[in-house]
């Protein structure tokens, strides 16, 4: 549904950036598929210092908000880039 790529940028912030196809959908459905990770990255703690691409699969398409949020906060938590000490499902 979704793949992620993240690289130590060497910063004191994080950036994020989201690849969305036209194979996923129109553009109404790829922009919403954007604001969607915009929002759900924005509720999450990233540590800082990582470039992280999130890119959407034609599945994201028919998925609805809760399960890209679980999928995307797995990712990031199995690439340890969520502080630990934060709560990770402050969206949904």
């Amino acid at each position: 549904m979704v793949v992620m790529r993240a690289l130590s940028n060497g910063l004191a912030t994080s950036r994020c950036g989201f690849s969305v196809s036209s194979r996923v959908g129109g553009a109404v459905i790829r922009n919403r598929i954007k604001r969607q990770l915009r929002e759900i990255l924005r509720s999450l703690p990233l540590k800082t210092g990582w470039d992280v691409i999130i890119i959407a699969r034609p599945a994201a398409a028919k998925a609805d908000f809760s399960v890209l949020n679980n999928e995307v906060g797995n990712l990031l938590s199995k690439a340890q880039l969520i502080e630990p000490d934060q709560k990770t499902d402050a969206v949904g």
